[in-house]
């Protein structure tokens, strides 16, 4: 199966990753890719001493890239998004408590106060939520955990949940993968998730399979911190190929399928710029 899309990557702003947006964007046209999402870390780990009232400056490269990274460059679609942490059982995801009621240059915002996920979230094409911090969920019982994710899954910018299987939290697959399906969510595989041990590994496939039975659609990544890993899938097509995973539940196999799952998802914050993008 080929791939022809990368919907998670990281750059240099996720500050545990080492390429810039151009740099990726290049890689991604050498692998022969169609679109590329880039989707920089929005978390507690980037900023974690910074007080509320800084944050949005800290996080200004999410919240004004919409404005000036075009949709195509090099030949390839690019999309705007973010890897946003879940921190909470509500399925919460950060900054929705951080009040937001001035610009980046100080001024106040003639509508009022915001979130700083309001603020960020409200220019992105998609948002991926995922579990990086579990401490959170240390007393969590499996039903509260598998709620989390089915919550994080409302948002109404959420269009992944991102590598469930290495999060290592005990949590009850097939309700949360009914309630994407429900949704017109998607579920990410994750090449990154690989590299973590054979047990994470076990798991991811067991998501895999489950989505297969299911009728579950799937969102296949690299979860790249560095340009060179753009679109380097090894490990999950092998794994597709031995569980005989249906084609048309990959949804990121090419850029129509993918943006189409956008548009029935109802993420999009302008429909009409997705048609342009067919």
């Amino acid at each position: 199966m080929q791939i022809k899309c990368d919907t998670h990557t990281h750059t240099l702003f996720s500050r545990h990753a080492y390429s810039t947006i151009g740099e990726n964007v290049q890689a991604a046209r050498e692998k022969g890719l169609e679109l590329l999402a880039s989707t920089d870390h929005y978390s507690s780990m980037l900023f974690p001493d910074a007080p509320p009232e800084e944050m949005h400056k800290n996080f200004q490269y999410l919240t004004t890239c919409y404005h000036i990274w075009p949709r195509e460059w090099m030949g390839v679609t690019l999309l705007r998004g973010a890897e946003a942490d879940i921190v909470d059982l509500s399925g919460n995801l950060y900054g929705y408590d951080i009040p937001i009621s001035h610009m980046i240059v100080g001024d106040p915002y003639r509508e009022g106060e915001r979130s700083l996920l309001d603020r960020m979230s409200s220019g992105m094409d998609y948002l991926i939520a995922s579990v990086h911090g579990k401490y959170f969920t240390m007393d969590a019982t499996r039903a509260q955990m598998t709620d989390m994710y089915i919550k994080a899954l409302d948002h109404p910018k959420v269009l992944i949940l991102g590598h469930i299987g290495r999060s290592g939290l005990d949590i009850e697959v097939d309700p949360i993968l009914e309630a994407a399906k429900s949704k017109n969510k998607l579920i990410e595989l994750n090449e990154h998730s690989f590299s973590f041990g054979e047990g994470l590994v076990k798991r991811c496939r067991h998501v895999a399979e489950r989505c297969a039975e299911l009728g579950v659609s799937v969102s296949i990544a690299s979860d790249a911190h560095i340009a060179c890993d753009i679109a380097n899938f090894q490990k999950i097509p092998e794994m597709l190929t031995e569980i005989h995973f249906p084609e048309e539940l990959v949804v990121s196999r090419d850029k129509a399928h993918f943006l189409e799952a956008i548009r029935k998802s109802g993420v999009a914050k302008d429909i009409s710029d997705f048609e342009t993008l067919s």
